[in-house]
C-alpha cells in the first residue's frame, strides 16, 4: 500500500518534515517516490518563516490513486484545503 507521510529532517530537537509518498513497506526515513511538501512546526511566523508547503494538485492525484494518508498528514492536508470543493463553471 502506498501511503502519504512525513519523513523528519533537522537537527535534535529541531525537527523539520518533509511529505512524502512512499511505499508502505519502507523505513520512516527510507525511499520514496515522490516528495509533495514540506512541514516545519516550529516556523516562526513573524520572521517571515512558512510553517506548512503543500502541493496540492500533486495530493489530489496521489490520493485519487490510492495514496493513504496518515492521521498527521490528513490534517495537514485539511489545514492546506486539499479538499477544498472547487467552484462549478468558473
Amino acid at each position: 500500500m502506498v501511503s502519504i507521510r512525513l519523513k523528519r529532517l533537522g537537527a535534535k530537537r529541531r525537527p523539520v518534515y518533509r511529505i512524502v509518498v512512499a511505499d508502505g513497506r519502507t523505513r520512516r526515513n527510507g525511499s520514496t517516490l515522490a516528495q509533495i511538501g514540506f512541514y516545519n512546526p516550529r516556523a516562526n511566523v513573524i520572521k517571515g518563516e512558512t510553517a506548512l508547503t503543500l502541493d496540492v494538485e500533486a495530493a489530489r492525484l496521489w490520493l485519487e490513486r490510492g495514496a493513504q494518508p496518515t492521521e498527521t498528514v490528513l490534517a495537514l492536508m485539511r489545514r492546506a484545503q486539499v479538499f477544498a470543493v472547487q467552484p462549478v463553471g468558473t
